[in-house]
């Protein structure tokens, strides 16, 4: 597991299983957010299977499916009013990380810069350039 912090808050991941989340737990997380649609993963990591083992910790789970490059606007509001609604930190995670950092930064435009929205994922190699007018769109300039 490759937890990268892209704020205090809100942490994205590569795909997980059920054993990694007592250390999702652990490191202070309490809201799981799957950003992964069922077709593309395997059964035993379906959101069902994902979500009775996160809730048997005591964890928040949320699946918010996030088809690449087909990205909803309620995707973003349900990214967004989750966040919101967390007791404490977020960890979210889809097949590299990039879908959760997308729908983060787009759930933060006009919140935050449209450049910091795009540096913070950048630092772990997530390429958000091609979001910068959608974000500026949106007030986050």
């Amino acid at each position: 597991m490759d937890i990268r912090d892209l704020t205090e808050s809100y942490a994205v991941s590569p795909q997980i299983s059920p054993e990694d989340l007592p250390a999702i737990k652990a490191a202070g997380y309490l809201t799981v957010i799957d950003n992964r649609p069922d077709a593309e993963i395997p059964v035993e990591l379906h959101t069902e299977t994902m979500r009775a083992a996160a809730e048997a910790l005591g964890l928040n789970f949320v699946a918010n499916p996030v088809i690449g490059g087909a990205i909803t606007l309620a995707n973003v509001e349900l990214q967004r009013e989750t966040l919101a609604s967390s007791p404490g930190p977020v960890f979210a995670y889809c097949a590299s990380g990039n879908r959760s950092s997308i729908v983060w930064a787009l759930a933060h435009a006009g919140q935050r810069p449209a450049e910091e929205l795009i540096a913070i994922p950048a630092k772990f190699g997530y390429k958000l350039d091609h979001l910068r007018p959608q974000l500026e769109a949106l007030g986050g300039s």
